[in-house]
């Protein structure tokens, strides 16, 4: 398992150091479970210049994809100090960075390759961001919980992934805390775990270091 940590999610709810939250995360990940850096604030306060980015950061993500439309530098601070804060909270060497809603703008990419992460992740592949290496590719099944369509549409790309993701080695689930809200989406996400684990195993994102799985 791997959680993605929000470092002051909406600027409403930062996580301090020696609080409650703080020491639950270092006993998670005492426990095994790979710690990401996700964004910084997870909102995008970004005014878009193009009509694509806008759409993509208002209306698909709900204004949550705060590294869409950063400069570079802005997006190195934020990465710098996300990485700071969760590394100094959990005591180890985060696993690596993923942006708010798998969105990322060539600034944020550009600062992305020079920031040392490990290990960052979008809708279609894992890569080793100083290279460029792409060390796992295919979707990621996901679901949704802001309403009763976004949640019924994501039963149903769930399902087809159970049927027709058979081919690929590697398959990663992204579960929200939100999800957990909804009984059925608890049962799509466990029906669809059980499913993908029968013809695999349970991985860690560091074992895609280390060669193919």
């Amino acid at each position: 398992m791997a959680m993605l940590v929000v470092p002051n999610h909406w600027n409403t709810a930062p996580i301090g150091p020696g609080t409650a939250f703080a020491t639950q995360l270092r006993r998670w990940s005492d426990q095994g479970i790979e710690m990401f850096v996700h964004g910084w604030f997870h909102r995008d306060d970004t005014l878009h210049s193009s009509w694509r980015d806008s759409l993509r950061a208002r209306k698909m993500t709900a204004s949550e994809g705060e590294f869409l439309g950063l400069t570079e530098a802005e997006a190195a601070r934020r990465m710098a100090d996300g990485r700071a804060l969760v590394e100094d909270i959990i005591g180890r060497r985060v696993a690596g960075f993923v942006a708010p809603a798998w969105l990322y703008g060539d600034g944020a990419l550009r600062a992305l390759a020079s920031a040392g992460f490990d290990l960052a992740e979008n809708h279609a592949r894992v890569w080793e961001p100083r290279t460029g290496r792409t060390l796992s590719a295919g979707p990621v099944v996901t679901w949704a919980s802001r309403s009763a369509i976004r949640a019924a549409s994501s039963q149903v790309v769930a399902l087809a992934a159970r049927h027709c993701l058979g081919f690929l080695r590697t398959v990663r689930m992204a579960v929200h805390p939100g999800d957990l809200s909804r009984p059925e989406l608890v049962r799509s996400i466990d029906l669809t775990l059980a499913t993908l684990l029968r013809s695999r195993r349970a991985g860690r994102y560091a074992e895609l270091l280390e060669g193919p799985l």
